[in-house]
């Protein structure tokens, strides 16, 4: 029954839960560095919404499914937020909408904010009503 299951891996060839090599999409470097590029511009304008305590980071990785970017970040109190951006394999633009980087940066920034304050849950005390 293993051997019919794609997760149980090949025997000296291929872990099991691991993906033979063969099966991951490949890109070229053209490719792999214009999927880096647009995701380090939305973790750029993440930045530029958020305080220097919040911490900004992008990933891209290529899996089964095609090259995927990650852009994630930290903020100083609260629980860590993501957005994963799948890019069309089949697409030879892996250019980002502007609309789109801006409309992921802008989320990104208001769940690391909001984040924060439900952390710290009133301890900050209010300046106006």
């Amino acid at each position: 029954m293993n051997g019919n299951n794609p997760h149980a891996g090949l025997p000296g060839i291929t872990e099991a839960g691991k993906r033979a090599q063969a099966d991951l999409p490949e890109l070229t470097d053209d490719q792999r560095r214009e999927v880096r590029r647009e995701i380090v511009r939305i973790a750029a304008r993440t930045r530029e919404f958020l305080p220097d305590e919040y911490v900004v980071n992008s990933n891209v990785d290529v899996g089964v499914a095609g090259p995927r970017g990650t852009v994630a970040v930290h903020p100083p109190a609260g629980h860590p937020v993501s957005a994963d951006l799948s890019l069309e394999l089949d697409d030879t633009d892996f250019s980002v909408d502007a609309d789109d980087r801006e409309e992921v940066a802008r989320g990104l920034a208001a769940s690391a904010a909001l984040q924060v304050k439900r952390s710290v849950k009133g301890e900050v005390p209010q300046t106006a009503r």
